[in-house]
């Protein structure tokens, strides 16, 4: 099946059908239209409708039309209409119904009209599109006592009010048309099973769903209206395949161990050991099955092919069985009319797939699909509703249950009704009589509405399956979120979990829960209640761990999810099979895996675990790939929190206001090195360094971020107080370890877990939480153990959703003191170097703030030529790869020997995992091939020997001196002088650097650059040089000054960029300056030394281009160039004098004044028009 065609189709169609319901709408309402005096009550009844929601009319049509359309060319495919009705018969074009009728055969009861629009008598635009929208509706009437869930009136009390009739859209039968599309996807092959239905419905709804998840990111809740929308996710059919074989098909072969069922299972999971403990079932007939969110019917419709299977082995006649099933057996439960509908008629085509049509049409039996309708009795009704149900039935329990439904439309089947036993109470109360007591008779509908639902909810089913609807409690709307925390405490985050919960009790005793959903009830902390109760009253049997990338329909990544089986009974010691997926890349591989698991329990991802097991883990995650030797450790060791409780860092509650980029600020306004607030506080700088977290790195680095702590704090705990009188919380937690000296890590990561040492001096970050030691030793000690494999291994379990909490650091298993101290001598030393090693290689870039040089310049790798010294950096880049490499694995080996885990784990850390930026694989992954990150490397580093050239050129850095030179606001060329009196490569002396597609002034930024490639590496090798950067970066110096270096440069600072770009609109003049030597003057200077100098450049080589136009002298090449050249330097002169005249000029008047403090995003823009956009400056700050 295409889906992806099916997608395109159903999402197209949808806006087509809504287009034409539209025009359909305004036709017959039109003042005059004939429809007024032909159908006049359904007229009436349609105006007040859309006068009331006109969108909605429009919606409901336009579905309603498509369920019927996708369900008749189902029929018609599958041999069910006789004769089709939206398709043509072999070999013809028109649909076959028409095309009988416009040969005289007419369906019975067919209405007159039909006959005259097809001979012309009754006068139409267009007969035959006329005669084919009466033979439609008639077909559709027809089927209605069949099926009378898909193919309803809107008032079956009086058809002449049905408006649905008025509305079906007019272009039924051009070759455009929604049903020619219709048939496209539809085709046999894709109508091989019922399913399509409900892929064809997902898809139809999916832009709806989209606006409701955009309304959600503006913080509109979901309402109950659209909780179907929002919700609907249909489920592949081998994870149902899964599901219903170990619930339905478990149950029935603990009941007949002789069945021949299971080798008609391939998903079915046989228990390690024999079962004794089961729930009882004598009949087929006794099975009861129920999906309490069963959307169209995919989990119901698989549990139908196998009861009947069951029923086939029991012995039944093959054309009793699906009226036994829909009978006896499937309940399915569903809020949202259309779904329910396409549910019913789902089971009824499998019916009519094993009875054949005419068996089907006589079949009494209909499927049973509740769709929970809301039912209010006010108050003033409690007389009437106590007659019709009679006073020894009408207990506080029946008034309670009865009230229950007010909201059935938005709490579903959360609701649990009070009245133990309704089904008696329904039966006395639908059998009485109240003759021609309109009153009482409409009251009774409404008890009996009710008494039906509850029914329904009642715990009496064998087998509860589910895919249920997922929603955050942010997404609840308030009557909704305040029913789930009042009765669902325990999972009251998501709508999945409290519908385990819900599911579980809608189960008999030793009853079997199947259901697949999100998997972060496994491992949350806010589910740790939940699996508590699951794993002390109920059994885990079977799971398949589905993961990452288990829907390709929805693109994969979107959901991590879990399916699974329970059994509602404690099973004591009882080990569950559990089959992890999540390493696998696609939907199709899981499949694969999950198929070879079920055959080969030796595979490597197949495991048992017991709930004894689990709990053995603190908050007993669900983590059952575990040996007994890792259960072990968290049984007999203490955690981490008894040495030193990891620390949760501060939320700023506006990273905008407070929080920086180092690099942004004056540097001089930076506190580096305190050891204590006390410190901080008595100095005179605002900005502290923050550690807030980072990529994946290990061992020391992502040092990037300053925050506003002067005076302690003073600014920002003010603007907490204020925040706390509407939002109270703790923002700056644990002020007593800001500045001490720690080890982090970042709070989300995308793979591995990963510390870093942080020295003395940093405030940290929700984002960057801590732990802190009381000796160098212990930080030697606990930083290798905690970036070991044993660590990894054991946060796998204690968080593996990579969501990284102080919590579970603190559950860490740490070894008695006695017993580290053998670990904790080898490894001191080892992670000293380690890190000793890391902080050199994060120093080696010029985003750290203790960067002094470039390593291409230093004296212990430079050579004769620039080839030659990246040599020698590219061989000392790799023996630290190396010896990193080793030592990292050497520590693995340490822990895992101490841990005694060496049957667990191998020492062994990925080539892609020793976090070295000068490490190709690191840096840029492993996916490519060796040569294309050797390449890339190259690259960079010739661009970061650029970089710092430009660097040079404003005077941030010197050839002579280490480290930041001009780094502070207003600096300039005399601070500059006077740090380095005699450069040998001079900065610019008036912060302005034109970016040119020619050198069209003396201080060109091509023409410094080649400066100071002869300056660095001498006049004599300066052709190779030049030649081994171009190769490197694979263009011109000054293409890649032209085109590239800005973006290079803004990525590398990460959005906020300390070189600035003045361009005009179109590109035609382009200069840097240096914002920390920004002046107010410095637009004046662009202005009248640059691009009023560049007009009058510009001026003169057109008087001279247009000159050698003219020149007899030239040839007619040149000439041509010529003009061609003049046209475009005229566009570069309009450009630039409007560009002057309406942006520069009066910039320059303002004499701007900036404020380093305030930072690039508030700063930048205050140029708006003369500096080059930034895309994404303006999104908030992480």
């Amino acid at each position: 099946m295409d889906t992806n065609a099916l997608k395109k189709f159903a999402q197209s169609a949808r806006n087509l059908l809504i287009d034409q319901v539209t025009a359909r709408l305004d036709m017959v309402l039109a003042e005059g239209a004939a429809a007024r005096r032909e159908h006049p009550k359904a007229i009436a009844k349609l105006e007040a409708a859309a006068n009331s929601n006109r969108a909605h009319v429009i919606e409901q049509a336009a579905y309603t039309w498509f369920n019927r359309f996708t369900a008749l060319r189902f029929m018609d495919v599958t041999g069910l209409t006789n004769p089709r009705v939206v398709s043509p018969a072999d070999g013809a074009t028109r649909p076959e119904i028409l095309a009988e009728a416009m040969a005289g055969n007419l369906p019975d009861r067919a209405r007159p009209e039909i006959a005259e629009y097809l001979n012309g008598t009754r006068p139409a635009h267009d007969g035959q599109a006329e005669a084919y929208r009466l033979l439609l509706i008639h077909a559709c009437n027809e089927w209605h006592g069949a099926m009378p869930y898909m193919f309803e009136r809107a008032d079956m009390l009086d058809r002449a009010e049905d408006y649905t009739e008025l509305l079906i859209p007019d272009d039924l039968l051009s070759p455009d048309s929604i049903l020619a599309r219709l048939r496209e996807v539809m085709t046999e092959d894709a109508c091989e099973d019922v399913e399509i239905i409900g892929w064809l419905y997902q898809f139809y709804i999916s832009e709806k769903k989209a606006q409701v998840f955009a309304g959600l990111k503006k913080n509109q809740k979901i309402t109950a209206e659209n909780i179907p929308a929002a919700t609907q996710l249909f489920t592949p059919h081998w994870i149902v395949r899964y599901l219903v074989e170990n619930s339905l098909g478990r149950l029935w072969l603990l009941n007949r161990p002789g069945s021949g069922l299971a080798a008609k299972m391939d998903y079915y999971i046989a228990p390690e050991e024999p079962e004794t403990d089961f729930l009882r079932i004598q009949r087929a007939e006794d099975i009861c099955i129920c999906d309490p969110a069963c959307g169209s019917g995919h989990m119901l419709t698989y549990a139908f092919d196998l009861l009947y299977e069951i029923y086939a082995e029991e012995g039944h006649d093959a054309a009793e069985i699906p009226g036994l099933i829909l009978r006896h057996n499937l309940t399915g439960i569903e809020i949202d009319d259309r779904a329910g509908a396409l549910a019913a008629f789902a089971l009824s085509m499998k019916a009519a797939a094993k009875l054949g049509r005419r068996r089907f049409l006589r079949m009494e039996e209909k499927p049973d699909v509740v769709v929970l309708q809301d039912v209010r009795f006010p108050p003033a009704e409690m007389q009437d509703v106590a007659a019709v149900v009679g006073k020894d039935l009408f207990t506080d329990e029946l008034r309670e249950t009865l009230g229950q439904f007010e909201q059935a439309k938005n709490f579903g089947s959360l609701i649990v009704p009070k009245l133990r036993d309704p089904i008696e109470t329904l039966r006395l109360v639908a059998a009485r009589d109240f003759g021609s007591d309109l009153l009482l008779k409409e009251v009774q509908a409404r008890v009996v509405a009710v008494l039906s639902m509850a029914e329904a909810l009642s715990p009496k089913y064998h087998v509860v399956v589910a895919n249920p609807p997922y929603m955050g409690g942010k997404g609840m709307n308030g009557k909704l979120g305040d029913f789930v925390k009042a009765n669902y405490p325990d999972s009251k985050s998501d709508l999945f979990a409290v519908f385990m919960e819900r599911a579980l009790g809608l189960c008999a005793k030793r009853g079997l829960m199947a259901m697949i959903n999100m998997q972060s009830w496994m491992f949350l902390s806010s589910y740790e209640k939940l699996r508590g109760t699951l794993l002390s009253n109920a059994t885990i049997l079977s799971m398949a761990h589905i993961g990452e990338r288990g829907f390709d329909t929805i693109g994969g990544v979107v959901v991590s999810t879990t399916s699974f089986v329970i059994k509602n009974a404690h099973d004591e010691g009882r080990r569950g099979e559990f089959i992890r997926l999540v390493e696998g890349d696609s939907e199709r591989e899981k499949v694969l895996q999950l198929r070879e698991a079920i055959q080969n329990p030796n595979c490597g991802w197949f495991y048992r675990a017991s709930a004894d097991d689990i709990a053995k883990i603190p908050s007993s995650p669900i983590v059952y790939w575990q040996t007994e030797r890792f259960y072990e450790l968290f049984r007999t060791l203490n955690g981490l929190s008894q040495i030193a409780k990891p620390r949760q860092g501060a939320t700023t509650s506006d990273n905008d206001r407070f929080l920086r980029s180092w690099t942004e600020v004056s540097c001089q306004r930076i506190g580096f090195g305190h050891a204590n607030r006390a410190s901080a506080a008595a100095a005179a700088q605002k900005w502290f360094p923050y550690n807030k977290g980072g990529e994946f790195r290990r061992w020391y680095g992502n040092q990037e971020f300053i925050i506003n702590f002067k005076n302690d704090g003073e600014e920002i705990k003010e603007f907490h107080e204020e925040l706390n009188k509407t939002r109270p919380g703790g923002r700056l937690k644990n002020q007593d370890h800001y500045f001490s000296q720690s080890v982090s890590w970042s709070k989300i990561s995308t793979g591995s877990f990963a510390v870093r040492y942080f020295p003395e001096g940093f405030i940290f970050d929700v984002a960057g939480s801590a732990v802190f030691f009381e000796s160098r030793e212990d930080f030697s000690y606990f930083t290798g153990l905690l970036n070991s494999a044993v660590v990894t291994s054991v946060l796998q379990a204690l968080s593996p959703t990579l969501n990284f909490e102080a919590e579970h650091l603190s559950k860490i298993p740490v070894l008695p003191a006695k017993n580290r101290a053998a670990a904790a001598s080898h490894a001191s030393g080892i992670v000293e170097r380690i890190i000793n090693c890391s902080k050199a290689d994060w120093d080696d870039y010029e985003t750290s703030w203790d960067f002094t040089t470039l390593p291409l310049l230093s004296p212990d790798h430079r050579a004769g030529t620039l080839e030659a010294s990246y040599a020698n950096l590219r061989a000392h880049w790799q023996d630290m790869t190396d010896e990193m490499h080793r030592l990292e694995e050497e520590n693995n080996r340490i822990f895992i020997d101490a841990y005694g885990l060496q049957d667990e784990l191998t020492p062994e850390v990925p080539i892609d995992e020793i976090t070295l930026t000068c490490n190709p694989a690191y840096r840029y992954g492993v996916k490519n091939t060796e040569e294309d990150r050797e390449a890339r490397l190259r690259e960079d580093t010739v661009a970061e020997f650029l970089h710092y050239a430009v660097g040079c050129m404003f005077g941030r850095y010197s050839l002579d001196a280490p480290g930041l030179i001009l780094a502070n606001e207003g600096e300039g060329i005399e601070e500059y002088l006077a740090r380095v009196p005699e450069p040998s490569f001079a900065p610019d002396r008036d912060n302005v650097i034109p970016v040119l597609d020619a050198d069209w002034f003396v201080d060109d930024i091509v023409t410094r650059a080649r400066d100071f490639l002869r300056v660095t590496f001498g006049d004599a090798k300066f052709r190779e040089n030049l030649a081994f950067v171009e190769a490197a970066l694979g263009k011109d110096l000054r293409k890649w000054f032209t085109k590239d270096f800005f973006d290079y440069h803004v990525r590398r600072y990460k959005k906020r960029p300390i070189y600035w770009m003045f361009s005009s609109p179109k590109g035609s003049f382009n200069a840097l300056i240096y914002m920390h030597r920004y002046r107010p003057d410095t637009v004046s200077v662009v202005l009248n030394q640059y691009v009023r100098e560049f007009i009058h450049k510009l001026e003169v080589e057109r008087a001279q281009l247009e000159k050698l136009a003219l020149d007899p002298a030239a040839t007619p090449a040149q000439q041509t160039k010529a003009q061609k050249e003049t046209t475009t330097v005229i566009k570069q002169i309009a450009e630039l004098t409007e560009w002057e005249r309406d942006v520069v000029y009066p910039m320059a008047q303002q004499k701007i004044a900036i404020d380093l403090d305030d930072g690039v995003k508030r700063n930048y823009p205050l140029f708006a028009g003369a500096l080059k956009p930034i895309k994404g400056l303006e999104a908030a700050d992480d």
